[in-house]
């Protein structure tokens, strides 16, 4: 697989960013830029890769705490799909009811739609809407893998009891989006431990494969 990925976990709330690195290219995507990401993503400039865009799975608020620093210092084009919007148009005030002072952070530039397919270098990713944890929730497919954000999590899947979640959604997005994914898939997820589709069709107890 010519796709490199670095996953760390970040913050207070110990979400994962990753780099994915298109080691035939040098060129790379941060994928949910936590507390921290510039620092992660330094390592790798300074070692010759290029930043060439930032991918989020969802925008609530641990997923973008990096955001602004990192774009700032690089910028890129941002992808996000619109039904999140609120959650960047209401960043600074959903961030102080958790006790974080943040600055806003500005729009995107892309907007996802289900079915989109992004390039980065070698690497096509392909767009699926999963909603559920959040309205604009995604996973991002690749050859060998997939980014989950928060849709499904180690055994375990996003909560549902923020503002505009849906259990419901939840359960129908992974039963049709990334139950349906090829058994051998790993799944690198927004927070918790690497594993891949099998497993969680095989032993995740809080949706069910059908």
């Amino acid at each position: 697989m010519a796709l490199k990925i670095h996953g760390q976990a970040t913050g207070p709330f110990a979400e994962n960013t990753y780099v994915a690195l298109d080691e035939e290219s040098g060129l790379a995507a941060v994928v949910d830029p936590g507390l921290g990401a510039l620092d992660i993503w330094t390592s790798f400039s300074d070692k010759g890769a290029t930043l060439d865009r930032v991918l989020l799975t969802h925008a609530h608020l641990d997923h973008i705490f990096g955001l602004s620093e990192l774009i700032e210092a690089f910028p890129v084009p941002v992808h996000l799909h619109r039904e999140d919007a609120f959650l960047i148009e209401n960043y600074v005030s959903i961030a102080a009811e958790w006790g974080f002072d943040v600055d806003p952070v500005s729009m995107p530039d892309e907007w996802w739609e289900h079915g989109d397919r992004v390039q980065l270098g070698s690497t096509e990713f392909e767009v699926r809407h999963t909603p559920g944890h959040s309205p604009g929730s995604v996973i991002l497919v690749f050859d060998g893998g997939l980014f989950s954000g928060d849709t499904v999590m180690g055994l375990s899947v996003g909560r549902t009891d923020f503002p505009r979640s849906s259990a419901d959604d939840l359960a129908r997005s992974i039963q049709t989006q990334v139950y349906t994914l090829d058994d051998n898939l790993v799944l690198y997820p927004g927070h918790m431990q690497t594993t891949t589709i099998g497993q969680e069709k095989q032993h995740n107890q809080f949706v069910r494969a059908v």
